[in-house]
This record gives C-alpha cells, structure tokens and sequence, in this order.
C-alpha cells in the first residue's frame, strides 16, 4: 500500500506528536503532511530526524495571519491532494481529519478530541484564545462570530474518515456526542519504560504538570496543605506563583525538573493526584502507574479508562478541595502492589498501541 500520515501541526512534542511518530515508526516510507514544522526543534527528538514532513503555503504565512490559523487550517487540509494514496493516517484534534481518502481508499483518523475551541471548551477559549499579547481580542471575537458556521464545517470534517478512533472512552462519547459517529478506541501510545517500581520507601503525594487554570493543581496543594501531607509539586506555568503564596510548609515546588527527577519522585510517592479538569486521556497517569504508584484523579474524563477504584486508584466525584481532602483521607497506599499496577501500565504502552493500530488497519484494508 502507498501510505500518507497526516496531523494538524508539528510544533513540540507531545501526546499528539508521540502519537505521528509510532504511525511513523510503523510506515517510516510514508510522507508526513501537516500545517506547519518546527525542523530544528524536532530532528531533536530520535525519529523525526528521517521523517519526510511536507508542509504547503501555511507554513510561511506572515505572523499577522496566524491570528487566523483555525480557518485557514480548514482551508489547506479540506484541499489536500491525498488522491494517489491507498491509505491515510491522520491523528487530529483540529482541522487535519478532514483529508479526504481518493475513491475506493481508506482514511483512518486517530482522534484525540472533537475540535476543543468549538466544543467542549469554547467558554475557555473566548475568554482566553491564546494568541500574543495585545491580540487576544481579535481571537474572542472571531471564535463568537464564526462558530456556528465553523462548527458546521467541523461535523462535515469529521464525515470524511472511513474509520474513527478515540484514545479514550470519554472521547468516543464525545465523537458520538458532537459529530454522531461510532469510534474505536486505541490508548495512545506511553512510553511506561522511561518508569520502573522502587522498592524504597513511600511518603507524600505527588501532582505533575502544567501550572494552568485548567489543570486544577491548586487542588492538589489546597487539600494538603490543611492535611499537612507531603507534596511534591512538578512543573511551571502562569499559576506558579499563586500555587506558591497558598502553600503550606509540606509542599515543596520543582519547576524544571528532569525527567529522572520526575520519575524518582513518581516512584517513591505514596500516589499521583491528578486533579485536571476533564481530560481526553492523561498521559501522566499512566505513567505513574508504571512507576508503580497509584493514582487519585478527578472523576471524569480519559482517566476512568485507567484509574480502578481499589485496583489501580481512587477517584473523588467533585472538584472540590473537600472532596479530594475526603478522599486523602480514605486512600490506603498499602493497599496497592506495585508490580500489580506496572504490569496494569502495559495496556497502554507503544507496543500495545501498535498492535492495535496494525489490528485496526488490516481490518480497514481488508478489501
């Protein structure tokens, strides 16, 4: 088969880009299309060096326009020539699933969430579309007069597919909620073997991630900082120093950790809070589990696929720090068998999301 691999951008990386690279790993012949490339910064990372990425006019537009990226995203990826491949792979949580197939051929797209900004995160987005300084405003109003007809884009985006995946329960609920379509769900794919159980003792808690609004961290420090449970905080962000002024004294902050430094610390935590509002799936909570170390999460969202109550973690209903407090105090660390919970980590892992993937396309090709 000629095989095309196709995303929304390739600017960083991250679950969305380890994601392209295994589809990558999987057909290395097979050309990269997306919006935009950050070369230097990812021939960095070992596989991406001998990726063909082919990118068209978006990736030498005047900084000026990228205020206007959403539709102009719609535009390149809907006018993509992919007619000469037998099968395309896209990974999406934007505009690229909407590649179409040639006649008679196969689209896949691995969806990691139908479009956030139109969806299921609007609000968040028209109070704050992300863009430079000074520039916001432009975002806000644009986001409130073009939604509707770019949501009805969106759906028809969402029809060109021949196959849909989801990387989580919570996400094919979503595809079925907002585009009426069946998924398939294939985790994405972890790197568990970066994580590996300590036979040292436990103490503490420990919350990994982005310092923002959204990732609820504040949570984490409120709930034991009345607690006076140990908390090690991993991360940085716009919250940073908010996180710090509420702090109590059994909380200690790394911001620029390294990733032994945060593997040593997942190991040796009695449990992962993970208080993030709704996520589509939560990489680090898997991660932890691989560490051997349980996870207390925010009771919806990507997470239930992997946090068991009594097997794996604990879940606390509301986002609240009462609730999370409530749920401190009834987690019994001992509970949990770190092999257990390493061996739990190996549904999710690269190899496992590789099978699935070659599953998913042998069925899909079979004709």
């Amino acid at each position: 088969m000629k095989v095309a691999i196709v995303c929304d951008w390739i600017l960083g990386i991250g679950g969305a880009e380890r994601v392209v690279l295994e589809l990558h790993r999987l057909y290395p012949e097979a050309p990269i299309y997306t919006s935009q490339y950050d070369a230097k910064k990812m021939t960095l990372y070992e596989g991406f060096q001998d990726a063909d990425v082919r990118t068209g006019w978006l990736q030498n537009l005047p900084g000026g326009l990228k205020k206007f990226l959403p539709v102009l995203r719609a535009l390149y990826f809907s006018r993509l020539d992919l007619s000469e491949y037998d099968l395309i792979l896209s990974a999406s949580g934007a505009e690229a699933k909407a590649v179409r197939p040639g006649k008679g051929k196969v689209h896949i797209c691995y969806l990691h969430a139908p479009t956030h900004y139109y969806w299921s995160k609007y609000e968040e987005y028209v109070k704050n579309p992300g863009l430079p300084r000074g520039t916001n405003w432009i975002g806000k109003i644009g986001l409130r007069l073009l939604v509707e007809p770019l949501r009805a884009w969106d759906k028809r985006a969402a029809k060109a597919p021949t196959v849909m995946l989801a990387n989580s329960t919570h996400t094919a609920a979503m595809i079925k909620k907002y585009y009426n379509r069946e998924a398939e769900v294939v985790w994405p794919p972890v790197d568990i073997d970066r994580f590996t159980p300590s036979d040292q003792p436990r103490h503490g808690y420990v919350a990994v991630g982005r310092q923002t609004p959204y990732k609820r961290i504040d949570l984490a420090v409120a709930a034991c900082t009345q607690l006076n449970e140990t908390l090690i905080v991993i991360g940085s962000g716009p919250d940073h120093k908010k996180l710090e002024k509420m702090a109590g004294r059994s909380v200690t902050f790394f911001e620029n950790a390294s990733d032994e430094t945060v593997a040593r610390h997942m190991q040796t935590a009695r449990a992962l809070i993970f208080p993030t509002n709704i996520e589509d799936f939560g990489v680090t909570g898997v991660e932890a589990l691989a560490a051997g170390t349980p996870v207390i999460a925010y009771a919806k969202g990507g997470p239930k696929d992997y946090v068991i109550p009594g097997k794996t973690g604990a879940l606390f209903k509301k986002q609240t720090v009462e609730s999370l407090v409530e749920t401190l105090q009834d987690f019994k660390p001992e509970r949990y068998d770190p092999a257990k919970l390493r061996e739990f980590s190996k549904d999710f892992s690269v190899r496992a999301f590789r099978t699935r993937m070659q599953d998913v396309i042998k069925r899909a090709t079979a004709h």
